[in-house]
């Protein structure tokens, strides 16, 4: 950090002793970097959800954020493959941390943790699907105020319980999550109306957004001059940056196919969902559209 090759740092442990210790050992841990040592840097803290609140209450003055990691979507999974833990408690704590980062906006309030509170989720320990998965996140981000939910794909690690599967999850499946959880926080969707399969699976070919384009084309072609916000955002190819830059710009001009080029837009991605100024799309109901426009497979990524 003094010699500027850092600017943050993820404060974590396993359990040693009791989640009292434990946590009072990262908050410590915690407190001397801010108090000895001037560490005015940024801290992740992953907090321990059965420590005593007074303890949760101290680490929310150190750091700048807080995570109690959720781990699976299923409580049955919890019990099944990770006993010592639970999700009463583990909710419990995250709304105990949403109180208090809620009075702490509050004028003249104590510090507690600015960035807010995360959690994670292993993707592939168990057989939920991924419709169960956006749904728990979708919950747990109106609930209790989540900044973020990371997903982390299944790895088996040697002499793992024979209760986990014996393969990795597909990273690709990961991204894929990652990319819905984006479309329903910032693209307007509802993790409801994202397509899968009849067991609740994103498709791994296409990503979530062109899936939903491609099975809803009678909502295409959007006219990029005439069309909302939210007609825009829904368009394969244009993120939230690059509609607000659309807006911005027809305001004073009719937009044409090549002042998307100039944004370095994908135009083959763009060019069967929208009309602009001198460009009418063709193929939007050929049932090679899917192949056309789905990426190629990279086999690594399956394994």
């Amino acid at each position: 950090y003094r010699r500027n090759c850092i600017e943050g740092l993820f404060l974590s442990s396993g359990i040693i002793r009791d989640p009292d210790y434990t946590m009072e050992q990262v908050v410590r841990v915690a407190r001397i970097l801010r108090e000895e040592h001037g560490f005015r840097g940024y801290i992740h803290l992953k907090t321990i959800p059965d420590a005593d609140p007074a303890l949760l209450a101290e680490a929310g003055r150190y750091a700048d954020r807080l995570s109690i990691n959720v781990e699976l979507p299923k409580q049955n999974s919890l019990a099944r493959l990770a006993p010592e833990k639970d999700g009463t408690s583990i909710r419990r704590s995250m709304g105990k941390i949403r109180a208090r980062i809620e009075a702490a906006a509050e004028k003249g309030a104590p510090r507690f943790a600015p960035a807010g509170q995360t959690t994670q989720v292993i993707v592939g320990a168990d057989d939920s699907s991924d419709r169960a998965i956006l749904g728990m996140s979708t919950n747990l981000y109106g609930s209790y105020g989540l900044r973020r939910v990371y997903y982390s794909a299944f790895s088996p690690i040697p002499s793992s319980s024979p209760a986990l599967p014996s393969r990795p999850a597909p990273l690709l499946r990961e991204h894929r999550l990652y990319q819905a959880d984006w479309l329903t926080r910032f693209y307007g969707f509802k993790f409801e109306e994202l397509p899968t399969d009849p067991v609740g699976m994103l498709d791994l070919k296409l990503d979530p957004k062109l899936a939903w384009a491609l099975f809803h084309r009678e909502r295409f072609p959007v006219d990029v001059n005439r069309a909302s916000r939210e007609e825009l955002l829904r368009v394969p190819g244009l993120g939230v940056r690059t509609v607000d830059r659309l807006l911005a710009a027809r305001r004073h001009r009719r937009v044409r196919l090549g002042d998307l080029g100039r944004l370095r837009l994908p135009l083959g991605k763009l060019a069967p969902f929208i009309t602009t100024e001198d460009h009418l799309p063709r193929g939007l109901d050929s049932a090679a559209l899917a192949r056309r426009l789905a990426p190629p497979v990279q086999a690594d990524l399956f394994a």
